[in-house]
């Protein structure tokens, strides 16, 4: 990986319902656009992912989806109405950021949830995305966010015993999704707070493989904690405005597109069929699937991000215009 390296450019950009999202450029301001999609959903950008990019290659930019972050309004407030955020205007915000600085065409690099809302993107508005990396692979479907809260807990069963009886009785065997979005608008600052820090264990416990706790979202600010369980059960509760099968039946859209998919064999948090089934139907993707690591965008995980953004810093615009007059 890069070393880090301090924005020469920032700034918000009014994207309509009153958002605001910040927005972040480094490295090479004639290099080849790149645009980072991060994860959560509402976990906001973070310096660490700038240094998968050469500096000297790419224009590489940052944001914080809408209501996180640095984006304002923000959704760690609870009276903040999230009627607004969702798949299709976070499309519509990446879009009215290229737009505002000029891009004609970027490679788009994302990260878990992040690789469903770049999927989405790029299905969208092909002529504008030169290549794709995606790292811990989701299109977040139903059956994605069953398994993730319910089927996963197997793997973890005092863990997951704890999450589910953090609910009502009657809330317990229904989507558990829909269920914690529910307790965290309930008009009672101790419920929400609760509702919270529970969901937020519940994603420590599967996240991590490591043999000792790395309690990541528990120990975050409350705030933080608050933004990124509405988001998230927001968005899995809607399955991301998707069809079941929605963002892989719409691969013929992209399938010149060249694509890293990079995805951990002990992935328990989102398993590796996801990246597979999409390969399958990706003729101009390359898959990896990691042995030894799980849903995790560090180590190998990292050395095969920077291996392919490296090439496509070199070959993805080309290759692409050349895919599109075939």
């Amino acid at each position: 990986m890069y070393a880090d390296g301090e924005p020469y450019d920032s700034g918000f950009l009014a994207v309509g319902d009153g958002n605001r999202v910040y927005w972040e450029a480094c490295g090479n301001p004639e290099g080849v656009a790149a645009l980072a999609v991060h994860g959560g959903p509402g976990s906001g950008c973070v310096p660490g992912m700038r240094r998968l990019f050469d500096p000297a290659k790419y224009r590489i930019i940052l944001f914080d989806q809408r209501g996180c972050g640095r984006s304002t309004p923000h959704a760690g407030d609870p009276t903040v109405d999230l009627q607004t955020n969702t798949t299709d205007h976070l499309i519509d915000d990446i879009e009215h950021l290229r737009q505002h600085l000029g891009i004609s065409r970027w490679v788009v690099a994302a990260w878990s949830w992040g690789t469903t809302l770049a999927l989405a993107y790029a299905q969208r508005h092909p002529d504008h995305v030169a290549a794709l990396v995606l790292t811990a692979v989701t299109t977040t479907t139903e059956r994605e966010v069953r398994w993730i809260t319910r089927d996963v807990g197997r793997l973890f069963p005092a863990e997951w015993a704890r999450f589910r009886e953090g609910l009502p009785e009657a809330d317990r065997d229904g989507n558990l999704a829909v269920a914690y979005s529910r307790l965290l608008s309930d008009p009672k600052p101790d419920v929400r707070r609760q509702a919270a820090l529970d969901w937020c264990r519940w994603e420590d416990s599967h996240i991590n493989l490591a043999p000792e706790p790395r309690p990541r979202l528990v120990n975050a600010a409350p705030d933080f904690r608050m933004c990124f369980a509405r988001l998230v059960t927001h968005y899995w509760r809607h399955a991301a405005w998707r069809g079941p099968t929605e963002l892989l039946d719409n691969i013929p859209v992209i399938a010149g597109i060249p694509a890293v998919l990079i995805h951990g064999r002990l992935d328990v948090s989102g398993p590796p069929d996801i990246a597979w089934q999409l390969h399958q139907a990706w003729p101009a993707s390359r898959l990896h699937i990691v042995a030894g690591m799980g849903h995790e965008s560090g180590g190998a995980m990292a050395a095969h991000a920077v291996t392919a953004l490296n090439e496509f810093a070199t070959t993805a615009t080309g290759a692409c215009s050349a895919s599109r007059m075939m």
